[in-house]
């Protein structure tokens, strides 16, 4: 007779170790690294969040979610400013479904919500889409 507790074990070990690798692997800087600066936006988690505004002393949080529409506006406007913007600020995305821990914790009720921290403070935020103008003219008031 089959143990199939065992099996279900040895599965749901094997699926989460598959989950943390690929969850290592988003997470990783070194995989949006150009001329080391980093300049695509990066993920952030509910696991790894203090630790990412703890590393860059000037960080943009984009709390968003995959179906908001005014979300997908403001997406590619991040890569961009992400790109453009690199090695003087670094841009993350938190999925506000899948990391309510933070979301809750800096009380995002509406997205997009941009949030710029410095040497890991909450420092100013956006709330709604916004151009790339209206970002820019955010973030130039913190980059010193």
């Amino acid at each position: 007779m089959h143990n199939w507790d065992e099996e279900l074990e040895k599965l749901m070990e094997k699926k989460l170790k598959q989950y943390r690798d690929i969850a290592e692997t988003k997470n990783d800087p070194s995989q949006n690294i150009s001329d080391g600066k980093i300049n695509t936006p990066i993920s952030l988690t509910d696991y790894n969040f203090n630790e990412m505004t703890q590393k860059y002393s000037y960080l943009v949080v984009d709390f968003w979610a995959p179906w908001c529409g005014p979300c997908k506006m403001v997406s590619p406007i991040i890569d961009e400013l992400a790109y453009e913007l690199s090695g003087k600020v670094v841009f993350g995305k938190l999925n506000v479904d899948e990391n309510p821990t933070v979301a809750r914790l800096f009380g995002i009720q509406s997205i997009p919500t941009l949030m710029i921290f410095k040497n890991g403070t909450a420092v100013d935020g956006i709330l709604g889409a916004a151009s790339k103008a209206q970002i820019l003219a955010k973030l130039s008031k913190y980059n010193n």
